[in-house]
């Protein structure tokens, strides 16, 4: 599989409505259980939807008027408690450094302090990240779940979807080309439907297999895919 080099497109909002379940029922579930106090931990490999989940639930308590905390591995420190949080989010922990795992802890202890629960969420389970131990212990101590990749069917489903948001009609050659040898995380593939509508508007043709390969053989940020 090619992962592209292709711009990130202004997608549908991230918000539970928008959010392929597949076979992520259940984990779904238990995130949208009305936040009592403790932690959820999504785990999981790149394109599964962990950040969507997080994004969504951030969306839908401020849309309730609560003030929500969120931290990534790019946000800058400190990452400073405030007092009006009623949710805290914790997106990318296998890529925390030691000064961003030392600032998520003392986070989740003012946390535990306030009864604020604390969502999670990164690309392995709690044993397994690369980080200092009473972290990990807080990731672990809560309800751990595991959000499995689209299947075919699901990213199909997916691809055609959003091709129609966007005014694309994709045949079922292009649908099987594009989940046959690309990437096919969800940020891939909307990324590259954003670039596929793009040339295609820019060539006034409709979306075939040729064309989408003449797309990719177009130079991308100054280099050809590959």
């Amino acid at each position: 599989m090619r992962q592209l080099p292709l711009r990130l497109g202004s997608g549908p909002a991230r918000s539970f409505d928008s959010y392929v379940v597949g076979s992520n029922r259940a984990a779904l579930l238990a995130l949208r259980e009305p936040a009592a106090a403790g932690s959820l931990y999504l785990w999981g490999p790149a394109g599964a939807g962990k950040s969507h989940l997080l994004q969504a639930l951030a969306r839908e308590a401020q849309a309730r008027g609560e003030a929500v905390g969120a931290f990534g591995p790019a946000d800058p420190l400190p990452w400073a408690w405030d007092v009006g949080w009623r949710l805290l989010l914790l997106d990318g922990c296998e890529a925390y450094d030691v000064p961003r795992q030392h600032a998520a802890f003392a986070l989740f202890v003012e946390a535990a302090g306030a009864g604020v629960p604390v969502r999670a969420a990164g690309r392995l389970p709690p044993v397994d990240l690369p980080v200092r131990e009473d972290l990990r212990t807080r990731l672990a101590q809560g309800l751990v779940c595991r959000l499995a990749p689209l299947a075919d069917a699901e990213a199909a489903a997916v691809l055609r979807r959003e091709a129609g948001r966007r005014g694309i009609e994709l045949a079922d050659e292009v649908v099987a080309y594009l989940l046959t040898r690309y990437a096919r995380d969800l940020g891939s593939l909307m990324a590259l439907l954003d670039a596929l509508d793009d040339f295609s508007l820019a060539e006034k043709r409709a979306v075939t297999v040729p064309l989408l390969k003449r797309m990719l053989a177009q130079p991308a940020d100054g280099a050809t895919a590959a």
